[in-house]
């Protein structure tokens, strides 16, 4: 008993450990308090930084996904599931808890975590929170055009 006093009494007097919702009122609509500070319209109180590594939402480059399915046997929420006519697949990230598992072992390396966090919704399956193509990942290295010949380099 003596120890969980103790522990208490240290804890009052730590600084938080998390970060203050960035808005002054917590808004309607996230995704609409994010485009409104997209615009300008909106600034964040206070602007907050994402450390690094940060495991945000997913991201997916649907254009280069094999449809390999190995994503979807490593996730412990069964967050991805697979769209059998078009051979990929598709990330409900209301059911995500952000392990990154899947990103690990995509061969293609077509997923990613991104540094967006403010992923609250009142519906679970809006558009925002369906993750089916989020187009070139962030970071990603871009791959030679296939119709482009190389030039061999110039000896002197």
């Amino acid at each position: 008993m003596f120890e969980a006093a103790r522990t208490i009494l240290k804890q009052l007097f730590l600084k938080p450990a998390t970060n203050k919702f960035p808005a002054k009122y917590a808004p309607a609509s996230t995704i609409g308090f994010l485009d409104s500070v997209a615009k300008g319209e909106l600034k964040m109180v206070p602007p907050v930084t994402v450390p690094p590594g940060f495991r945000g939402k997913i991201a997916l480059n649907k254009a280069k996904c094999t449809g390999c399915r190995l994503c979807i046997e490593v996730c412990p929420t069964g967050a991805i599931e697979f769209i059998p006519e078009e051979k990929k697949v598709k990330i409900f990230v209301s059911r995500c808890c952000f392990c990154a598992q899947c990103v690990e072992i995509c061969p293609p390396k077509v997923l990613s975590m991104t540094e967006e966090f403010l992923l609250a919704s009142y519906d679970k399956y809006a558009d925002e929170l369906v993750v089916v193509d989020s187009g070139e990942l962030p970071g990603a290295e871009k791959e030679p055009d296939a119709g482009a010949v190389e030039k061999p380099a110039e000896q002197s």
